[in-house]
């Protein structure tokens, strides 16, 4: 195969971006001996508008549609994302071209655990998804907003309280020893495509998408298509309280998926909330089937009350 002289990768300037991109391009030289890969660091308004809520400014587009443009404009020629930072749905022109293998999916508290929060104890995070969660488990926190980089919100833990982050950015910025409890799936259902990456490149760039494509891992795509599809059969964005894990229990990585949802109708104390679990061999019908019964669940029970 001809390898470009450069492949250029569109990336947030983050630490946590950075080592993610970083990855990807060590994962594409690997894959590719001789291809050099060049990082286009991007400010989204994500990253600038910190006095506001993500809600507010827009949702999961506020860590992505920079990056992607930078792609679509032709400044770069793929784009590194969090999965979970992606819009459910793709944007025309680009293409998911690949989901390498995944990080850890689940959510961690960093302060203290939580059996040992005190009544009534202080928990940042800006996520609707981690308060309903964490409110069904706890009814007595109380909850305060959280933006930031990692060195910003590791500042903002609050005095006998605790913020909520995903486990994988602590491992992958070296910072494990700040965890205080790792939360199961069974206690936090994690946000859809956490702990995995996913990289887009232009639908018409038929030869990076195909050296993108060396660097999937299948049973990690599967899971990703499976939680995206949760996502866009429920039209959500990341101020949704819902989430879904997509795991294969197979131990060669091979099989049925199962497929674990939550969602609540807000992230307030008295929020009603339902869980479904369902298991299938067609990620994207899978995914969907979990949305749809979800919504019908919920809309029963909100009905009752």
């Amino acid at each position: 195969m001809n390898l470009p002289p450069t492949l250029r990768a569109a990336t947030r300037r983050s630490p946590l971006a950075l080592w993610q991109a970083e990855h990807v391009a060590a994962l594409l030289r690997q894959a590719h001996p001789g291809l050099a890969v060049e990082l286009v660091g991007v400010d989204t308004e994500g990253d600038q508008r910190l006095d506001v809520a993500i809600s507010a400014i827009g949702g999961k587009g506020v860590f992505a549609k920079e990056v992607q443009q930078a792609v679509l404009d032709g400044r770069a020629d793929f784009a590194v994302h969090s999965a979970k930072d992606l819009p459910a749905v793709t944007v025309d022109g680009l293409v998911l071209a690949s989901v390498p293998e995944r990080g850890d999916v689940h959510d961690a508290l960093v302060g203290t655990t939580l059996d040992g929060l005190a009544p009534g104890a202080t928990v940042a995070t800006g996520s609707q998804r981690r308060r309903a969660q964490l409110t069904r488990l706890r009814p007595d926190l109380r909850f305060v907003e959280l933006r930031g980089n990692m060195a910003t919100r590791l500042g903002k833990v609050p005095d006998g309280g605790a913020i909520v982050v995903a486990a994988v950015a602590l491992e992958r910025l070296g910072l494990s020893d700040r965890v205080a409890q790792v939360l199961s799936v069974d206690q936090m259902v994690p946000q859809v495509g956490q702990g995995a990456l996913g990289i887009e490149c232009r639908a018409d760039d038929t030869g990076t998408e195909r050296l993108l494509r060396a660097i999937e891992h299948p049973a990690s795509r599967h899971r990703v298509d499976a939680e995206r599809a949760f996502l866009v059969e429920l039209g959500g964005d990341c101020d949704l309280p819902a989430g879904a894990h997509a795991h294969l229990p197979g131990v060669q990585d091979e099989g049925v998926l199962v497929v674990d949802g939550f969602l609540a109708d807000s992230g307030e104390a008295g929020a009603v909330a339902v869980h479904h679990r369902a298991s299938g061999d067609d990620p994207r019908a899978l995914g969907t089937a979990v949305a749809r019964h979800l919504r019908a669940a919920l809309a029963e029970r909100v009905g009752l009350r």
